[in-house]
């Protein structure tokens, strides 16, 4: 059976399933019932040396909901940890105790001064922690402050940091980078620069999901104002997954161990992620959606597809997508592929005719009893019409051969297609032979 320990920059854990920082991570009541459900490792929720942290007391999360009612995303407005740092610190040193098999991860945030760095690294180091994530990545309330991802934003103060912590502890650094920046691979550039063992990413996006109507506020609202807050949960997985494939594609961060995060709901996302780089993963929406138990299903469900698909370890998997990402000047041009409608299972709602002929190629005929059929002369095989029809498989894209005449242009599909890296109509072919 596939093995799922991993061995992240030398934190063992018996799954590369991690509880991000957040507040699942806030005290030693959740941490020992996430590790009792099978999580294995935490990154316990930031930790900072300002004593006088206040959270609010009012609605800290909105939301956004499918139709179905089903949480797509979560706003958050909530500030690091407001319980006492002494507090913090000896429930962490209780855990590690009690659970030496799974990860402790400890995140933090403090100023940008090196004597503060100093000053809380001795501290966790004396946990028995396993190693520390720097908060570089969370875009409210603590950014005002110029912690955060005002840090995050600027490479200079992540090299700077990272630098500083390497110099003052034994424990694998991770740096958690923000979204909420042009481009990730300067920040991920930075941390390595710095001597980080590791970057996670994705933290939360800078975010209003809604506005009250009636009181004109943003939701959450707190007697009457709203914030910006952080926005987590399915909906910003694409965007985690583009910023850990760039970072593990980049010449300049090739080989930095990543941490992915970013609307990890099933096992599924969780491959995805491994599949483009990262070691692990961490989890934060889908179990305060679910609760900790939710992890048995990622377990299991990562563990069979591993054992199908012949991995034998979670480091087997990890990058096996990476060389298949490119850049856009890069893909087949060449390629020819036709919508497919498979008549037995359309339901004959017509969404797929309504986008096509609205929006699109007018490439399907809808006959008077309603049978749609795709008209090969017009379909440039977009897949919108797989995307809005609501039976899963009814329209497949299927690829023409070799040869094959294409109806829309009248010529045959170039029999060099697969040659793609060194055909004459691939605008990169020149510079890549260069």
């Amino acid at each position: 059976m596939a093995n799922l320990a991993t061995d992240f920059v030398g934190i063992k854990s018996p799954n590369p399933f991690w509880l991000a920082s957040a507040p699942p991570t806030d005290k030693e009541y959740n941490v020992r019932r996430a590790f009792e459900a099978g999580w294995g490792g935490v990154v316990w929720k930031t930790l900072g040396l300002d004593p006088h942290i206040v959270n609010v007391n009012g609605p800290r999360y909105g939301a956004v909901w499918g139709a179905d009612r089903r949480l797509l995303g979560l706003n958050n407005i909530e500030l690091i940890t407001d319980r006492p740092l002494d507090v913090n610190l000896r429930e962490i040193k209780a855990v590690k105790r009690d659970y030496p098999d799974r990860a402790m991860v400890v995140s933090l945030m403090v100023p940008c001064e090196e004597d503060a760095w100093k000053t809380i690294l001795p501290l966790v180091e004396d946990t028995g922690a396993d190693g520390i994530e720097l908060n570089f990545g969370c875009p409210h309330g603590m950014s005002e402050r110029g912690m955060g991802s005002a840090v995050g934003q600027v490479p200079e103060y992540i090299e700077m940091v990272a630098r500083w912590c390497k110099q003052h502890t034994r424990m694998p650094v991770i740096v958690k980078l923000t979204p909420n920046i042009t481009d990730i691979r300067y920040p991920a550039r930075a941390a390595k620069a710095g001597g980080a063992d590791a970057v996670s990413l994705i933290n939360t996006v800078s975010s209003i999901t809604s506005v009250n109507l009636d009181t004109m506020s943003p939701e959450p609202m707190i007697d009457g104002k709203g914030s910006h807050g952080g926005y987590c949960g399915p909906a910003v997985k694409p965007i985690a997954l583009n910023m850990v494939a760039e970072i593990a594609r980049d010449a300049e961060t090739a080989g930095l161990p990543i941490s992915g995060i970013g609307g990890v709901t099933t096992w599924r996302d969780a491959a995805e992620f491994l599949a483009l780089g990262a070691g692990n993963v961490q989890v934060c929406t889908a179990a305060m959606t679910y609760g900790f138990k939710v992890v048995q299903e990622m377990i299991s469900g990562l563990s069979e597809w591993m054992d199908e698909k012949g991995y034998t370890s979670v480091a087997e998997v990890s990058g096996r997508a990476v060389p298949n990402v490119t850049d856009w000047q890069y893909l087949n041009l060449n390629y020819v592929a036709k919508a497919r409608i498979d008549q037995d299972s359309c339901i004959k709602c017509g969404r797929c005719f309504a986008a096509c002929e609205d929006t699109s190629h007018q490439a399907i005929s809808m006959s008077p009893d309603r049978v749609f059929e795709v008209i090969d002369e017009e379909c440039v095989a977009c897949n919108l019409c797989v995307n809005v029809c609501p039976v899963e498989g009814c329209i497949t894209m299927e690829p023409l051969a070799a040869g094959e005449i294409d109806k829309r242009t009248g010529r045959p599909v170039d029999p060099n297609y697969a040659n793609w890296t060194t055909h004459p109509n691939n605008p990169g072919a020149v510079k890549a032979a260069e």
